[in-house]
């Protein structure tokens, strides 16, 4: 096992990976920027580093610095939790160069299953269902207007390269399929670097499921049930919940067969997450595979009662898995609410200093936060301040926990998203599960 571990990121997930290490007896490291000097996630950790100022392309997402950081350090493994370098795979491969582990797949996979393109080459070669789409990336805005006749409109251009719903644009109309080209490309080149881009059939309500995957350095794969993630602004996901209220055993046993198909397609290692959309009639398609731990982790903890931040650790010191897919049971029902400092009317960021911070508590009630009274919510980064997340015997009890616990929550001093996801548990549709990716379009328009 490792001795110790630097933590690439910050917050909530920072925080997470040093409770994790300590239960394992491992010590850690925190990086920080000059804006998060005194964040909760440096206080906790056994030693700490400042690797840049506040904006995080000189700090966070700064290899050199963070590489310097761990060498100074003497540590043997980072973790980059999750954005960030999570995905870079030449950061990945830098550390594995000058021998620290990295905490997650390997570089190969990372730079494999971040082309989405090429992830769903491979899937499909393997037989498994896919979105319709492009065979790969597209080279000009002729061969865009040649795959979208093909497969039909609506399309969605995606950016192969892409993550958290950027350098992604709906098209309807040939019209305007130039204009979204252009748009797609524009972004994806200015936020990861690289302009491509694909496309794919964009079908209309689909529920975005995701299974989550383990697999060790002996080719032994498991999942752990499905996240039903449906409920989103503009791709960034705002309500989670597990199990999917659509999702039978048989279904769940098929989607879960074909992620851990997927997975091996790709000879993956450690914790990682395979994505689908699900229609109306209950077919399913790949999407891509994200080769980290997501933000969203804590429901399959709740129901399976596996860590999976310890499972990742162990998994990256080579040990083999310690469950069978026969252990794996899902125990109850969770849901995950994101907290945003935002204005909940405008979605527009609410950055300033937390004067009052009260979490919720009592049974089934868990909080991942990095936040406390005092704190300052700086506004170079993700505005996610916390992640309220609640289980029960079943979906009614776990949704009667979390209004209670969100009725509990008190942050004061910053505008948060608490309203919101107090009128969301309140729609009539999301108490019957009738949800889609276009739910919440439908339920801010009401």
């Amino acid at each position: 096992m490792f001795k110790r571990v630097l933590v690439a990121n910050r917050g909530e997930i920072a925080l997470r990976v040093i409770r994790a290490c300590r239960e394992l007896g491992i010590e850690t490291v925190a990086i920080h920027s000059e804006a998060d000097a005194s964040g909760l996630h440096v206080r906790a950790a056994d030693a700490k580093v400042c690797v840049g100022p506040a904006d995080s392309s000189l700090s966070y997402r700064n290899i050199p610095n963070v590489l310097s950081a761990a060498e100074i350090t003497g540590v043997d493994a980072i973790h980059p939790g999750y954005g960030f370098l999570s995905e870079n795979a030449h950061f990945a491969e830098v550390c594995e160069s000058i021998g620290i582990k990295f905490i997650g797949p390997s570089s190969e996979n990372i730079a494999l299953l971040g082309d989405k393109a090429k992830a769903r080459e491979i899937v499909a070669k393997r037989g498994l269902p896919v979105t319709p789409g492009s065979p790969g990336e597209l080279r000009s805005e002729e061969e865009a207007l040649q795959a979208a006749k093909q497969i039909g409109f609506p399309v969605i251009i995606k950016a192969i390269a892409g993550g958290g719903g950027r350098g992604m644009r709906v098209v309807s109309r040939v019209e305007d399929l130039s204009r979204a080209f252009q748009a797609a490309q524009a972004e994806a080149k200015s936020t990861f670097g690289n302009d491509g881009v694909y496309l794919e059939r964009y079908f209309l309500e689909p529920r975005h499921i995701e299974v989550q995957i383990m697999a060790d350095q002996h080719g032994r794969v498991v999942h752990l049930g499905e996240r039903d993630c449906s409920i989103q602004r503009r791709h960034q996901k705002l309500v989670e919940e597990t199990p999917s209220p659509v999702v039978d055993e048989k279904l769940r046993r098929e989607m879960g067969r074909v992620a851990i198909e997927a997975v091996k397609a790709a000879q993956y290692r450690n914790v990682g997450t395979v994505e689908f959309l699900l229609d109306k009639d209950k077919n399913f398609y790949f999407m891509e595979v994200n080769t980290r731990i997501q933000v969203e982790h804590p429901i399959t903890e709740m129901v399976t009662g596996i860590d999976l931040i310890k499972e990742q650790i162990r998994l990256a010191a080579g040990h083999p898995l310690a469950i069978r897919q026969q252990d794996v049971v899902l125990t109850g029902h969770s849901i995950e609410c994101r907290i945003n400092a935002e204005d909940p009317e405008k979605f527009t960021p609410s950055p300033g200093t937390i004067t009052r911070y009260g979490p919720p508590g009592g049974f089934g009630v868990r909080v991942d936060s990095a936040m406390e009274s005092g704190s300052t919510v700086v506004p170079y980064y993700d505005s996610m301040i916390a992640k309220l997340i609640t289980h029960g015997r079943d979906r009614q009890e776990s949704m009667a926990r979390m209004k209670r616990a969100l009725g509990e929550f008190t942050i004061e001093g910053i505008k948060t998203t608490i309203p919101l996801h107090h009128r969301i548990l309140e729609d009539p549709d999301f108490q019957k599960g009738h949800v889609s990716t276009t739910f919440l379009e439908r339920f801010l328009a009401r």
